[in-house]
């Protein structure tokens, strides 16, 4: 597969000249050996195995590292975690920067151990599926329409934004997902990577994370879950489907969370009259692994789906996130609903601004459909609300509302 330019390049670029030790971290098979390997074809790479340990990694971490110089790149770090005590005792003798490279897909006891190991000289950057812009035009941060409206919001009108080349129908790009993987396999081989991925999830990353006896039964939990991405969760509810507890639903989900194959969306909530709902909502990691999981086997079932819109709604918040993983800091994120109905899908809070933000599968909106960005705003008036967008599928970038702006999802 050729190399696809990734949007985390220039940030791990810098950070691995301030500090000793890079931490790639994410859902497994999103690029970050491809990555790191791309930006750094000299140092020499391992790949860590959970069964096989070619060089006594786990007995003898010391001699390991030794015997290979760094920098080093050190793939799938969680399965030698007694290479981490090992790693801090060799940046602690030099203030040679970029000194180790890791990668992990799991973010359990590994990212405690290395943040409490290595403190001020370990750099940790999370990598998502790959966004539209990285997968069929070419990411640029400095035009990017997403970092422009956080800068200042009134962007959005003022500057021209192209569209995203060569890129599918909408239906067909949130039914490949963003995986790297799937870039040059043809519609009907998606859903043989996809099986394959699942697999290897479930029977190599779960079973070594999670003792649960029946992996058959959290392979129906995952296909449940996928079905609920952009909805609340009611772990109650959850349970029942599959007959296990709620707790054991809770605990279940957030393996997911840990893995990378799921995101939680807190509930906003600050002093308001209104009563609010208080439960997370949730996110498919990649969409593509969603509708393989809900046997959604091309663009043209999506089409007639009823998971269309929610799968939509997931694609956009996970290219948002995307974006603002090459940001300094990284917003919080949040959605709004009132138990009388009115919501907002997604609320990014970054340096004391708040950014409401609508997800509609429609191919024009109007002002009914910024009411709930119009209640939230009414509900928080003392809060330093900036203009609320509504992404959508059409052409234009049009003004919906004196303070809403209607934006295609696929700019650049």
């Amino acid at each position: 597969m050729k190399y696809r330019s990734r949007i985390y390049e220039a940030r791990v670029e810098k950070i691995a000249k301030l500090f000793k030790v890079i931490f790639l971290v994410g859902a497994r098979q999103v690029g970050k050996s491809s990555l790191l390997g791309h930006l750094f074809p000299k140092i020499k790479a391992f790949i860590f195995d959970p069964i096989q340990d070619l060089y006594d990694v786990r007995k003898h971490p010391d001699i390991f590292l030794d015997d290979f110089k760094a920098p080093l790149i050190l793939d799938e770090i969680q399965f030698v975690p007694q290479l981490l005590p090992s790693i801090k005792r060799k940046v602690d003798k030099s203030d040679k920067k970029g000194q180790y490279f890791l990668t992990g897909s799991q973010q359990l006891s590994i990212m405690k151990s290395v943040s409490e190991s290595m403190a001020g000289r370990v750099a940790i950057l999370k990598m998502y599926p790959m966004t539209p812009q990285e997968m069929y035009d070419k990411f640029d941060a400095n035009k990017n329409w997403f970092l422009n409206y956080l800068d200042n919001p009134d962007s959005i009108l003022k500057k021209k934004f192209s569209k995203i080349r060569n890129l599918p129908s909408r239906l067909e790009t949130i039914w490949r997902g963003g995986m790297p993987g799937v870039i040059d396999l043809p519609n009907d081989e998606l859903p043989t990577y996809f099986s394959s991925y699942i697999q290897t999830y479930v029977e190599r990353d779960v079973r070594l994370l999670e003792n649960i006896q029946d992996l058959s039964e959290f392979g129906t939990f995952i296909s449940i879950i996928a079905a609920l991405t952009s909805q609340e969760i009611n772990f109650s509810q959850l349970g029942r489907e599959i007959g296990i507890s709620p707790k054991t639903a809770q605990k279940w989900l957030q393996l997911l969370v840990y893995t990378y194959q799921w995101s939680e969306l807190r509930p906003f909530s600050m002093n308001s009259t209104k009563r609010l709902s208080a439960k997370p909502k949730g996110i498919i990691g990649d969409t593509g692994i969603g509708c393989y999981l809900q046997r959604i086997s091309t663009p043209q079932a999506l089409a007639i789906s009823p998971l269309q819109g929610s799968m939509f709604e997931s694609y956009c918040f996970n290219m948002i996130k995307a974006f603002c993983s090459t940001l300094s800091l990284m917003p919080n994120f949040y959605h709004w609903r009132t138990l009388a109905g009115a919501e907002v899908d997604i609320i990014v809070e970054l340096d004391g601004k708040f950014y409401p933000i609508e997800v509609k599968s429609a191919s024009n909106v109007t002002k009914s459909d910024a009411r709930g960005i119009e209640a939230f705003k009414t509900s928080y008036p003392k809060l330093n609300i900036q203009k609320g967008i509504i992404i959508y599928c059409g052409q234009e970038i049009y003004r919906v509302a004196e303070d809403i702006i209607a934006v295609p999802w696929d700019l650049c």
